[in-house]
């Protein structure tokens, strides 16, 4: 059976980038390598594996990833931490944010 991984990476200039793939040693290097000119990570190497999941769905992969990356820094930090019981709250903080404001 297939696995598929979403990942989040923390690049050289403490950004994120978060991905899917189904073979993550093989991407880690190839994002490290910098073979796209035009790909994200490319300016911002070296990049660190720090939160990886793994599914057995690759749709559910795919949609996890784009969850992930619509994201602001703070959850995904604490995504990152593991810290599960944060995300309600850091979701429902931003709506209420963002709500006030407009």
């Amino acid at each position: 059976m297939k696995q598929y991984t979403v990942y989040i990476l923390k690049c050289s200039d403490d950004s994120y980038y978060v991905g899917v793939t189904n073979d993550m040693e093989t991407r880690l290097l190839q994002h490290n390598e910098g073979l796209d000119l035009k790909a994200y990570t490319y300016r911002r190497r070296p990049v660190e594996l720090v939160f990886e999941e793994h599914f057995s769905d690759v749709n559910q992969a795919i949609a996890f990833e784009k969850q992930v990356k619509g994201w602001r820094r703070e959850k995904k930090e604490a995504l990152i931490k593991r810290e599960w019981i944060k995300l309600p709250e850091l979701s429902k903080a931003y709506f209420l944010k963002r709500s006030y404001n407009e």
